[in-house]
């Protein structure tokens, strides 16, 4: 059965760095677009950051450009989102999403395989 993991959430403070990886298993992630997205607490779920399969050109959110980084390894069928200087405002569950074919649209929905997402607590 196909799975993507999330890992690396937990606590941190504002300032601190937390990486997030998206495991794959049964899904050979080479094959696919790969995106993050979070849900606050009360909020709907939002784009994060995106990764295109072919060429690795990415694409983020305005509120963590500079910040964060999403990156792939294929070998280790394996997405990570690096995330630099936190904010409060970053806490969130956070999600792994893949989607085979472009386009690649920012809406969740629009994404096709989901994994069961990783809280990130950001305190100050």
């Amino acid at each position: 059965q196909a799975q993507l993991v999330e890992s690396g959430g937990g606590l941190a403070q504002v300032g601190d760095s937390l990486r997030l990886s998206c495991e794959a298993s049964g899904r050979t992630l080479s094959n696919y677009n790969m995106a993050w997205f979070r849900q606050a607490p009360g909020k709907e779920r939002e784009f994060v950051s995106m990764i295109n399969r072919n060429n690795g050109i990415t694409t983020y959110a305005d509120s963590v450009k500079g910040r964060f980084t999403i990156s792939r390894d294929n070998a280790k069928n394996t997405v990570y989102l690096q995330m630099n200087n936190l904010k409060r405002e970053d806490t969130a569950v956070y999600y792994c999403a893949d989607r085979q074919f472009p386009p690649l649209p920012r809406e969740p929905y629009e994404w096709e395989f989901w994994g069961q997402g990783t809280q990130g607590t950001v305190s100050s």
